[in-house]
């Protein structure tokens, strides 16, 4: 899409703030004790009145390297007296998803009282009832989402879900392999990544980039053009040009060497370009990148208690101040109105990056991938996991 006017109102929202999911760049070394416990999935104490559990995607919340503390959690348990559990569980959606979900159809607690689905995914467990509906009266800053964002397709008077922070999808590289970057598709397939090229695991990212570049509308895509791009990406699989298809840990094929280019999240690249010595970098496509929400909700399986405390804890991050703290460490789109402002004070280089608050050139630039049926959502993600050879 060429014209703001054409993205889609969770488009639009997306591009008004932003923060970023860092990867797993040093395993369990890297994390804190709340990281280390994701290793064994959610917690089974839901009898607790004063703890909270959240499952999230790996390093996208503030941390303390020397600490090894959540800066921000931790003044949220001083203000409530709530105990916060909090789980690195994410890696992809659909394994998230597929390891829940038999409790969740059993109504058995599933170990989290918040979780954080993208928007596709956020609109199945919508769909199928596998979340709570807000008490509006426990979440004042509710009001605090950017209007472009108040309006989900999945959740039109987001009573179920709240952005956390919104995905820009695009290349990132290794500076010493591809000094002149890389901006288009037939840049990421150049010689020297032959072998040595990870795209997502997440399918309207790494299929709707290549669309994208083959000059398909994301909000108009039929199958068949879907389907062309799943055999280009096969294609490329087959003869040894993409070495995986994987989630957020990507990233330790590119400090590994393993990979010298990838379709990946801004946020990451952003992370592993400050922590590297700018070794690595990040473009949206000059066709066009792909961005969507990642969004708080209570599933239908949490106690009373863990739901009220889970609206405590997603009223907590939508003050302005916290949200800037947690847009600070994470560099994705953070949803929060005032955010911006907030982070003036703290960090003014950020408050005017574009990959933080989406100016409207870079917002022209970002598509939303349309949402699917049912019947397409199982066809075309049974193709695609087909074509990644699982």
């Amino acid at each position: 899409m060429s014209k703001e006017s054409s993205l889609s109102p969770e488009a639009k929202s997306v591009l008004g703030a932003m923060v970023s999911r860092r990867a797993v760049l040093a395993g369990a070394g890297g994390l804190g004790a709340a990281g280390l416990l994701a290793a064994c999935g959610g917690s089974d104490s839901a009898d607790s009145a004063n703890s909270v559990r959240w499952g999230n995607w790996p390093l996208y919340l503030d941390y303390d390297e020397d600490t090894k503390k959540y800066p921000t959690l931790d003044k949220f348990s001083e203000q409530t007296g709530i105990t916060a559990q909090y789980f690195e569980d994410y890696n992809d959606n659909d394994e998230f998803y597929g390891k829940v979900q038999a409790q969740l159809k059993l109504g058995e607690d599933i170990g989290y009282d918040v979780v954080t689905p993208t928007d596709w995914m956020a609109a199945r467990w919508i769909r199928l009832g596998y979340t709570q509906k807000f008490d509006a009266a426990n979440i004042p800053n509710k009001s605090n989402i950017l209007d472009s964002l108040a309006t989900p397709s999945f959740d039109a008077n987001r009573e179920q879900s709240l952005t956390w922070q919104g995905i820009m999808a695009g290349f990132g590289w290794n500076t010493e392999k591809n000094p002149k970057g890389i901006h288009t598709l037939d840049e990421l397939f150049a010689p020297q990544n032959k072998g040595k090229i990870v795209v997502l695991s997440e399918m309207r990212d790494t299929i709707g980039i290549i669309l994208l570049a083959q000059g398909v509308n994301l909000q108009t895509v039929t199958e068949d053009q879907f389907m062309n791009a799943v055999d280009y990406m096969a294609k490329q699989i087959n003869d040894g040009w993409i070495r995986g298809v994987k989630g957020n840990e990507y990233a330790e094929d590119l400090t590994s060497g393993d990979a010298t280019a990838v379709i990946g999240w801004s946020g990451d690249m952003f992370i592993l370009k400050s922590e590297n010595e700018g070794k690595f970098d990040f473009a949206i496509p000059d066709s066009g990148g792909t961005i969507s929400g990642d969004n708080l909700m209570i599933p239908s399986t949490a106690s009373a208690e863990g739901k009220a405390n889970a609206e405590k804890l997603i009223n907590f991050y939508y003050d302005p101040a916290i949200a800037a703290e947690v847009a600070a460490y994470v560099n994705y789109v953070c949803p929060v109105k005032g955010a911006q402002a907030e982070m003036e004070k703290i960090a003014p280089e950020l408050a005017s990056s574009p990959f933080i608050f989406p100016d409207d050139a870079m917002s022209k630039r970002l598509n939303v991938f349309r949402s699917l049926t049912p019947a397409e959502e199982t066809s075309w993600s049974e193709a695609f996991q087909k074509a990644a050879g699982n």
